[in-house]
């Protein structure tokens, strides 16, 4: 329990000294949003998630695509051409949301 006391209380110090480092100065510009902080941390987080959900999606093919070829050998190359189609499906997606999250 004193463990993640003294975490949260570190956590909250760091807010806290923070938190005027990312004040802003002055009104915003016609070009800027009203604040800087969801744009430096939207888009990274939203970027963050799609690389791991890619990343688990093509472990999940490979995993499988292994388990089933060591079923089967006979199969193998089916299940390959399979296997690397829908990672290169997966891949496209995973590009297209990180092209979404650099433009936002």
């Amino acid at each position: 329990m004193f463990k993640w006391t003294k975490i949260a209380l570190i956590v909250v110090a760091l807010l806290a000294v923070a938190t005027p480092a990312m004040a802003q100065e002055g009104a915003a510009a016609d070009g800027e949003a009203a604040s800087g902080v969801s744009i430096f941390t939207g888009a990274p987080i939203g970027a963050g998630l799609i690389i791991l959900g890619a990343g688990f999606g093509i472990s999940r093919i490979g995993s499988a695509a292994v388990e089933s070829m060591a079923r089967q050998p006979e199969v193998a190359g089916n299940i390959q051409t399979g296997m690397i189609i829908s990672a290169a499906l997966i891949e496209g997606a995973t590009f297209f949301g990180l092209i979404v999250c650099m433009i936002s």
